[in-house]
């Protein structure tokens, strides 16, 4: 499976070869995935390397060759899919509660009231409560979630390790994070590596809720 960053990364570098003749530059790569460094640029090639997509040209500079293509009708985003229980039909059209800012950067404190409604596909839902939150920050980058991003949370307050989770801490400051459960402790993972992890002991964390869609605007 790839992650959006990856499968963005490899119609670039096919598009780009297709016209060029070339596999593009890493500058190139960089700022066409609108990324900081080229480091990330070196972890998705990576990560499409070890996957068996590309291979990279020895003795030659900026020689990469594409492998093979994903199957596009396949599931190959490794985060979070949206429900579709309405494939055939219109979706329903369900308000939920827009509750305030989420930090996807340094925490922010915490906002518990609702502040508006906002209307939302039910296909973007699942079962139980949920709940809207604005994204502040690009800690979460990486994962597809960017400044601006309107979060759309299912409540619970129990998650697996691995999955984007609504985390609030000390009782007042929340962040979108990656869930990492450790045996006396919880790490908080970004998904941009110019922020850092951020660890916490377990009773400085509760958890509030997990992703389960996105909604941005253009």
């Amino acid at each position: 499976m790839l992650t959006q960053k990856q499968l963005e990364l490899l119609d670039f570098i096919k598009a780009k070869s297709s016209s060029d003749g070339i596999s593009p530059s890493f500058e190139e790569m960089k700022l066409a995935l609108n990324l900081r460094s080229k480091s990330g640029i070196h972890r998705l090639i990576t990560g499409l390397e070890e996957r068996g997509y590309i291979r990279r040209l020895p003795h030659r500079a900026r020689a990469l060759e594409i492998i093979k293509l994903p199957n596009r009708t396949s599931r190959s985003l490794e985060y979070p899919k949206l429900q579709n229980k309405h494939k055939d039909k219109t979706p329903e059209i369900i308000e939920i509660s827009l509750v305030g800012r989420i930090a996807a950067g340094s925490p922010i404190d915490a906002v518990k009231e609702t502040l508006d409604k906002i209307s939302v596909p039910s296909n973007l839902l699942s079962t139980g409560n949920h709940f809207a939150l604005t994204v502040v920050g690009d800690s979460m980058r990486d994962a597809g979630i960017v400044d601006g991003d309107t979060a759309i949370i299912k409540e619970q307050c129990a998650a697996n390790s691995g999955e984007i989770v609504v985390a609030l801490i000390n009782d007042n400051e929340a962040t979108l994070k990656y869930l990492d459960k450790q045996k006396d402790s919880i790490v908080l993972k970004p998904a941009n590596p110019d922020f850092e992890d951020q660890l916490y002991s377990t009773g400085q964390v509760l958890i509030q809720g997990r992703l389960v869609g996105l909604i941005r605007k253009y």
